[in-house]
């Protein structure tokens, strides 16, 4: 009779302890890094000093964006990232989600928004969507706009099968290699990353994907307006909430700060 195939998860590999296993410890102090990774991205708004005690978004970040329907994630990390490119930098804003006449809309309200280098991932439906992202980040970038994971992340689920979740960690390895610079421009790309939430609040993304966070961003509507916080950011930052508005002349205004527990 054939053997049938046990199914369910395969058994964890055992670790023998009197086998020699060498575990490599660092001292801060003995490690050089790129000066460059210390120089923030600015946009020249005062949303900068929310981003890192620097003032701007540092190199090599992974930031997750989360908020309330509506609440414009999309408008304002756009104009974000328009305003770091026109300071010079590098950007790429990978869409999961509209086509190139969805964002005819957003481009005659932010004119700005026209000169981004933009990948509409849907117009490679029918091809494997890693070879098209690690395609497209090869060049090089400095800072990444991704809209969204859970969007671009069932691209993965369709093509490889699998879960959303474990396919979130293959593309949280891709974010990972050019985090460090593993592109043509040896660029350390930042990721700017919306994710969504469930119906009640809570975080939908992996463990990796909060593990492997340098800032939670958030933004909110309340009976005062929108605003955005950081409820975690290794780099620092202004901890307060800014609001903001949409209704500028071809941007994103700010307006004031309140202290994070005027509002409920």
């Amino acid at each position: 009779m054939q053997n049938k195939a046990k199914r369910g998860r395969p058994s964890k590999k055992v670790v023998n302890n009197n086998a020699t296993f060498k575990v490599n410890t660092v001292k801060m102090d003995d490690l050089e890094f790129n000066s460059e990774l210390f120089v923030p991205m600015k946009t020249k708004t005062r949303v900068d000093e929310f981003f890192s005690n620097e003032g701007g978004v540092m190199p090599g970040v992974n930031l997750v964006a989360t908020g309330d329907p509506g609440v414009g994630k999309t408008t304002v990390l756009l104009d974000i990232l328009a305003d770091v490119q026109q300071s010079g930098k590098k950007c790429l804003f990978i869409s999961g989600e509209m086509n190139a006449i969805d964002m005819v809309g957003y481009v005659k309200r932010f004119p700005k928004f026209g000169s981004l280098d933009i990948l509409f991932m849907g117009d490679y439906s029918e091809v494997n969507p890693d070879v098209v992202l690690r395609t497209a980040l090869k060049e090089g970038y400095d800072l990444v706009l991704v809209d969204s994971m859970a969007e671009v992340s069932d691209m993965y689920t369709d093509y490889f099968g699998g879960t959303n979740k474990s396919n979130q960690g293959r593309l949280l390895s891709l974010f990972e290699e050019h985090n460090l610079g593993n592109n043509d421009t040896k660029s350390n790309t930042a990721f700017l990353i919306i994710q969504q939430v469930t119906k009640g609040g809570t975080f939908a993304g992996s463990n990796k994907l909060k593990h492997m966070t340098t800032g939670m961003l958030h933004m909110k509507m309340s009976d005062e307006g929108r605003y955005l916080h950081f409820s975690k950011n290794r780099r620092g930052g202004n901890g307060n909430k800014l609001f903001f508005s949409l209704s500028g002349n071809g941007k994103v205004e700010y307006l004031h700060e309140e202290p994070i527990n005027m509002i409920a």
